[in-house]
């Protein structure tokens, strides 16, 4: 197979740098402020991000979902409690995700203890979600080997006949997970790979604010 030079593959970043008077004290209002600008920008699934998890014993896993909720409590996301997602985040229950918006060359990173959002949030969301995408989570085993496509698609035909046209109610295996903040870090891209890194950790009620050399 032949593949590109990968090692002579590179990209200049010149935008405009962050430093600690731009950033300020609170890094949610700065990460709302970069995520709007990033929707108000137009890129693809601004809101996507890389989740990684592990096992208790350490082994890690990385997939891209998307954010449905940012406040001070932290990043929302929803999934299948008995996906492999969901099984990791049972047996150790911390995660990472970065949000990576190229087009700005600007990077979230965020670190942190996750839990279970509750039933309420979870069941208004899920009746947000369009019809088919509530089937979809009623009728996929999630992480789970299965035989072929058309199996998946058979499930999905039986869902939408028991439910016909009723309302589907959220599944009790599906559901909202929320990771706190201990640790949020702002990339800005600079010229020469002398990126800015500022990291915001938590100190008690308030944030301790570090430049990280890049």
């Amino acid at each position: 197979m032949e593949t590109p030079d990968l090692a002579q593959m590179r990209a200049e970043y010149a935008r405009e740098g962050l430093d600690e008077t731009a950033a300020g004290d609170d890094p949610l209002a700065l990460f709302g402020r970069w995520l709007n600008e990033a929707i108000d920008a137009d890129l693809y699934e601004p809101n996507a991000m890389a989740l990684a998890t592990a096992t208790r014993d350490g082994r890690p896993a990385v997939r891209i979902v998307l954010l449905k909720g940012l406040d001070e409590r932290g990043l929302t996301f929803f999934t299948s409690y008995e996906s492999r997602k969901g099984a990791e985040l049972e047996a150790n229950p911390r995660a990472a995700a970065t949000m990576l918006w190229h087009p700005l060359q600007r990077q979230v990173r965020v670190e942190g203890v996750v839990n279970r959002i509750d039933e309420a949030e979870s069941d208004s969301y899920f009746q947000s979600r369009p019809r088919g995408s509530q089937i979809g989570a009623v009728a996929s085993p999630q992480s789970r080997p299965i035989p072929n496509r058309e199996s998946l698609e058979q499930r999905v035909l039986e869902v939408e006949q028991v439910f016909g046209g009723h309302e589907i109610v959220r599944p009790p295996i599906w559901g909202g997970y929320r990771i706190a903040f201990d640790t949020i870090e702002f990339w800005q891209g600079r010229e020469s790979r002398l990126h800015d890194r500022l990291r915001y950790a938590r100190q008690g009620d308030g944030w301790r604010r570090d430049r990280l050399a890049p």
